[in-house]
């Protein structure tokens, strides 16, 4: 019962999202947008682009491109569909969807601007699948924070703010870590001097995903 109605449910996200174009549109018009301005920032024919500068100029696009792709989670939907949702489906079953479906968004966006930021300011990444890894862990957590503080934002009358004050510093720890990977894999170093942070995020998906199946059917009820 409890596969049926999260399979439902990613279903409807899809659909939502194939209608409403002009929102995933914009979320990729910002992530090009940024990657071109570093580019005319630090264009690479010009100035050598610093591994550790484009190491972190990468996670701060892809940070405030998860914010925007993640904000409307639970703030865009209509008190209609909220009611709706009491009455098919239990907060597991909307919370889970909703992990898996801006998990699986921000991975796409992630692997994409990976692939144009390396593309239009050189790739200097020497361990790629431990970057490509670092990325899916980072995104994972990063999704499933946004759900859960989008969840409290609206349950606040929408309030946007809330959102940014809540979310921001709950990333902190899966950005530390996603840094702490995603340098290591620019700088070559071998898989091993990134188990403790690769442990590390994991487990704190794994936390942060069970809090929020477990806390998200009370704030639901409520």
């Amino acid at each position: 019962m409890l596969f049926t109605e999260i399979s439902g449910l990613l279903k409807k996200e899809v659909k939502i999202e194939l209608r409403q174009k002009y929102a995933l549109n914009g979320i990729l018009l910002y992530l090009a947008g940024t990657i071109f301005i570093c580019y005319l920032s630090f264009n690479p024919q010009t100035a050598q682009l610093q591994p550790v500068t484009w190491n972190a100029l990468f996670w701060i696009i892809l940070l405030f491109s998860a914010v925007s792709a993640v904000a409307k989670s639970f703030l865009h939907d209509s008190s209609g569909l909220m009611t709706y949702y009491y009455l098919v489906a239990s907060g597991q079953s909307i919370i889970t969807a909703k992990i898996m479906y801006y998990s699986g968004l921000l991975i796409v966006l992630g692997l994409l601007g990976f692939g144009l930021y390396g593309l239009v300011l050189g790739n200097p990444v020497q361990s790629p699948w431990l970057f490509v890894l670092g990325i899916i862990l980072g995104s994972i957590g990063m999704a499933t924070i946004l759900s859960l503080v989008s969840s409290i934002a609206a349950k606040a009358q929408n309030n946007q703010s809330l959102h940014a004050v809540l979310g921001l510093p709950l990333l902190i720890p899966v950005l530390l870590m996603s840094i702490k990977i995603s340098k290591n894999a620019v700088d070559g170093l071998a898989w091993s001097s990134s188990y403790d942070e690769l442990a590390v995020i994991a487990s704190i998906d794994a936390i942060v995903c069970a809090l929020a199946i477990i806390l998200f059917p009370y704030l639901w009820r409520s």
